[in-house]
């Protein structure tokens, strides 16, 4: 028998084999061995949203992620809302549980949610009760801070006595509403905001007509502004009428009033704009001041859109 399936110590009438408790330490496998990375949907599965495919991954060395201290890693995943604790214990079984990059496949493992990072079949999940992800729909006429010197309506004033620190993903000026994400994964945050990461956002804008044929090229193209260029990575004209049109502009641009900036540089000044996405989250039927908990495929999504 090899070095990744040791036997574990048999109990004191010698029948059986125990699962590790915390005085013992589970190994990690040293990878899938199935060809191709797919098998059989899992027993115990009913919901046609969990996992149903092996992962495609790499072999690794033989790691032990194992803190003695910690949570049973099924535990945390049926908590986590991955699935109900016998599934859970058949994914880890079937190896399409990875931590710390490292597949597990003991039922023993026991890990520490707030240090360690978890994905099962690729999809990172999160396990520290304590993160928080919101997606609010921002009014206009709403400044994006937590706390207003000058006491202009702020965030703070529609997430009501809260005692969590959150980040506001990006910014959105007094005049612009739409879909800020608000999280304390500072990490995160950071990766969604920052262009180098390529998370892309999605605007309406209601511009002055009429919308020349080639104003998509010349933005896609780029558009020269004061501190440097932009370009869009789509746009599209969504309706269009006398004197006016709707046009849908995506972009991984952060930069303060760039969307405004870059249509009033071709000449079609905003008179209007809301952000409807930020990476795979949607605004969809929020309603105007209100707050909604992303669910965990939500927040599995932002993990990669992010590459977490």
């Amino acid at each position: 028998m090899s070095e990744h399936h040791s036997r574990s110590p048999r109990n004191q009438r010698g029948h059986g084999r125990p699962q590790p408790g915390r005085g013992q330490r589970p190994r990690t496998q040293g990878g899938d061995k199935r060809a191709g990375g797919k098998g059989p949907r899992f027993a115990g599965s009913t919901k046609p949203g969990q996992p149903t495919r092996l992962p495609d991954r790499p072999r690794t060395d033989d790691v032990d992620v194992h803190d003695p201290h910690g949570v049973r890693l099924q535990k945390l995943l049926a908590a986590a809302g991955v699935g109900s604790r016998r599934v859970c214990e058949n994914l880890i079984a079937e190896g399409r549980v990875e931590v710390d990059g490292h597949i597990v496949t003991e039922l023993g493992v026991r890990i520490d949610p707030k240090r360690q990072v978890v994905h099962v079949d690729g999809d990172r999940v999160n396990l520290d009760e304590e993160r928080v992800y919101l997606a609010f729909n921002k009014p206009k006429g709403v400044v994006t801070t937590m706390n207003d010197e000058l006491g202009r309506p702020s965030i703070a004033d529609y997430l009501g006595n809260r005692n969590d620190r959150l980040f506001h993903v990006g910014r959105l000026d007094a005049d612009t509403e739409g879909l800020l994400l608000l999280t304390n994964d500072g990490d995160l945050a950071h990766r969604l905001q920052h262009p180098a990461y390529g998370v892309l956002k999605t605007y309406l804008a209601q511009i002055q007509g009429p919308v020349p044929r080639d104003l998509g090229k010349r933005l896609r193209e780029g558009v020269e502004l004061e501190d440097g260029p932009v370009k869009v990575d789509s746009f599209r004209v969504v309706d269009s009428q006398p004197g006016k049109a709707l046009v849908e502009v995506v972009l991984h641009e952060g930069r303060k009033h760039v969307v405004r900036r870059m249509l009033a540089e071709t000449g079609h000044p905003v008179l209007s704009l809301v952000r409807t996405e930020v990476g795979p989250i949607r605004l969809a039927d929020l309603r105007s001041g209100r707050t909604r908990k992303l669910g965990r495929a939500e927040v599995a999504a932002l993990y990669k859109a992010a590459g977490l």
